[in-house]
């Protein structure tokens, strides 16, 4: 087995994370990768040298590697999704923020939770992700050019709204006169779709959901759609320029650039420990947020 180890951040958690996690997998027959950008950050903060010099670094992702595993959050999995792409090399994150949906690993469950893997005790889940095009071409889209979570597009250095034109399968459907509007996955339904109304949609749904941001339209509502559906989307107002999102990546687009929007051909493949399921990482999302209320 060959392991990428992917992260964004140095502190105490990420780098406390790093060390059990690597302590473990040292005992291992297996080879493991730590990506060189992560180390050197991980570096500025600490140097375990008798540690991390028993590992090999990467900075490209290939075919070769049969897992990767993500120390952060779900942020930091997203930033991950960019560098597997297509090579269908399954993910599984520890979480050393606060509860995800995407990173399930426990800090305190690192070795047990490994272990499983390593003996292949988990299932599959592959999440459809989002693709885009403009015209015209936009260089930082085009290079890379899909959303695991979202594709949003927003209104930019102004309080004024935006008009969001909007086609499905060559049909108008409506302008939305708001902050922006958000093409959402079913992964992505838990993020910012969720925190603008939008519903909760299991991950092996085959839908999208079209979110409005804080729309003027007092009919405006958020709308499931198939997944199969391909989405037009066209931006007018009163600034010349606009933003679009891809999870984590934003770019800025002129007024009036087509964006189309449908599914990606391809899909990334997520890890399910056997004790973890959605549905159980919902119970305890909604119980979190009620402890962090009271």
């Amino acid at each position: 087995m060959k392991i990428a180890i992917f992260g964004r951040y140095n502190n105490e958690h990420t780098i406390a994370s790093l060390d059990r996690l690597l302590n473990f997998l040292k005992e291992k027959d297996i080879e493991v990768l730590i990506e060189s950008e992560f180390l050197d950050l991980v570096n500025t903060a600490t140097s375990n040298d008798n540690l991390y010099n028993s590992f090999k670094t990467y900075s490209v992702l290939n075919a070769s590697f049969d897992l990767l595993i993500s120390i952060g959050g779900d942020g930091t999995i997203l930033r991950a999704i960019p560098s597997v792409k297509n090579l269908e090399i399954p993910i599984i994150g520890i979480n050393t923020g606060r509860l995800g949906f995407l990173a399930t690993i426990q800090v305190e469950d690192i070795e047990n939770a490994v272990q499983n893997i390593l003996e292949g005790k988990y299932n599959i889940s592959e999440r459809s992700l989002l693709s885009i095009e403009t015209n015209p071409e936009n260089s930082e889209i085009k290079s890379i050019n899909f959303a695991l979570n979202e594709i949003a597009v927003s209104r930019k250095n102004t309080t004024s709204m935006i008009t969001v034109k909007t086609h499905l399968d060559g049909e108008f459907l409506t302008s939305y006169w708001s902050d922006g509007l958000i093409v959402s996955t079913p992964t992505g339904s838990t993020g910012y779709s969720l925190s603008c109304g939008g519903p909760v949609i299991t991950p092996g749904t085959n839908s999208f959901v079209l979110t409005p941001i804080a729309p003027h339209n007092l009919s405006a509502r958020p709308l499931i759609i198939p997944d199969s559906t391909e989405i037009k989307l066209s931006v007018s107002g009163r600034e010349k320029q606009h933003l679009v999102s891809l999870d984590s990546r934003i770019a800025t687009l002129e007024n009036e650039t087509i964006i189309t929007i449908k599914k990606a051909d391809f899909k990334i493949k997520m890890i399910d420990l056997l004790d973890e399921s959605f549905l159980k990482t919902l119970r305890k999302k909604m119980l979190w947020g009620e402890d962090k209320r009271n």
